[in-house]
């Protein structure tokens, strides 16, 4: 690429990042260390690298030490890896400066980046990296990166983040005080409904704001990327994994249906279409942990990586709002990847929404027990899982119930979901 140009895009670039009031989000980052940050887009990846500059420039370091640049800017659209050494050398002719911090945004876009942020690791280069690809963090391209970089996965704003951003208290006196535990749970059902991503915050019209973000960028850019010419059935399959949220799911079921609306569709069409919505971070996997490995991968439950995108699908979809939202903790939690070994679900004989092994932990969804047939379908889920897995803790969470349960196999908490996700220490309150 022209160097001139490249000169102009560092320029404009920081004079922009310089700009940007940081709202800091709850991750913990250690300044010293390589990461890779990974998520869907507009969930605030850049952000993080926006909040690591400042940092770093309100201890000390210079504006010109940092080099910085987002690679969705369109003037890079013919940018690659052989660029690299290039924009390295502009930056060193507009600073002087030989060893910059390096912050990349976007770096699914070039072909071939792991090579570079290896290289630049080996040579002992401080460098960050965001990318919407779930692919960036496979096993083959971490292990070319060599152990150099941290891993993190970015998710739109969680509760708490959400509460902080608009400037309302969720301490344990705030639930204690009623008009404080009111706004809470007030900006919860919002919450439940429209999801956490950043912009989301302060958008009045939030249903055309997230509409607008999934026609143009999320689904437009998947069927670009992925090279899909039929954008209908592509986006008819994603109208029936929302439709099915919560329930396991086959790629002949979902290539059945398509193909009944739609016209015929391939079986592994469908699954080329999955594969796409997963590496753009808009659909989550999950598997069944009592299952075959060949039934693991084909038979499986997807959630939203937001609850307002979901929400664009559903009429009166509060369960699966409420599934969805405890599936995006669990996973903000304990993390999630193209091969998942963290969060199940368990479905044999009897089904339990969520089993996580490290915790042995077996969680029920339910969004009222009111109904006396809903409650003992739920307990005796979690009685046939306690007979087949350890599960040293086994809770319901809900809407708005509190309780305490017992069967033979020992105590059930029940715990509302607001609560919940408030509750970092994952104690009971």
């Amino acid at each position: 690429m022209d160097k001139l140009l490249i000169k102009q895009i560092l320029l404009d670039q920081k004079h922009t990042l310089q700009s940007y009031e940081i709202e800091p989000r709850n991750y913990t980052i250690d300044p010293h260390l390589n990461y890779v940050f990974v998520g869907v887009r507009r969930a605030g990846k850049s952000y993080m690298l926006y909040h690591v500059i400042h940092q770093l420039v309100a201890t000390g370091r210079s504006w010109d030490e940092v080099l910085y640049m987002n690679f969705e800017d369109e003037r890079l659209e013919n940018f690659t890896t052989t660029d690299f050494a290039t924009l390295i050398e502009c930056h060193q002719e507009l600073y002087g400066i030989e060893h910059p911090v390096i912050f990349l945004d976007e770096m699914q876009n070039i072909s071939g980046w792991e090579k570079f942020a290896r290289r630049m690791a080996d040579s002992k280069a401080h460098i960050m990296l965001t990318g919407s690809n779930a692919k960036m963090l496979s096993r083959e391209i971490m292990g070319t990166l060599g152990g150099r970089f941290v891993p993190m996965d970015i998710y739109p704003y969680s509760f708490a983040e959400m509460l902080n951003i608009l400037h309302i208290r969720c301490d344990e006196h705030a639930m204690l005080q009623t008009n404080l535990r009111s706004d809470i749970i007030r900006q919860f059902d919002i919450y439940l409904h429209w999801g956490g991503m950043p912009e989301t915050a302060h958008v009045t019209q939030k249903r055309q704001y997230l509409s607008s973000v999934y026609q143009k960028i999320y689904l437009n850019d998947i069927a670009a990327r992925s090279r899909i010419s039929n954008l209908p059935a592509l986006r008819l399959m994603v109208k029936k994994v929302a439709d099915s949220l919560g329930q396991p799911i086959s790629y002949n079921r979902l290539g059945n249906i398509v193909s009944t609306i739609n016209g015929k569709i391939s079986v592994p069409t469908i699954q080329t279409y999955i594969s796409a919505v997963e590496e753009a971070w808009l659909l989550l996997r999950l598997r069944n942990i009592a299952a075959s490995v060949t039934e693991r991968e084909s038979v499986c439950k997807y959630y939203f990586v937001d609850n307002g995108f979901l929400n664009l699908f559903l009429f009166d979809g509060e369960t699966a709002l409420l599934e969805n939202q405890v599936a995006l903790e669990l996973f903000r939690r304990y993390g999630h990847d193209l091969e998942n070994d963290t969060v199940y679900f368990y479905n044999n004989g009897a089904e339990v929404d969520f089993y996580i092994p490290s915790e042995e932990w077996a969680i029920q969804v339910c969004y009222s027990l009111t109904d006396p047939q809903t409650l003992k379908r739920e307990k005796e889920g979690l009685l046939k899982i306690a007979k087949a897995l350890p599960c040293r803790r086994r809770t319901i969470i809900t809407y708005d119930t509190t309780d305490v349960m017992h069967d033979e196999q020992g105590e059930i908490d029940v715990i509302p979901c607001w609560r919940w996700l408030l509750n970092t220490s994952h104690s009971r309150l």
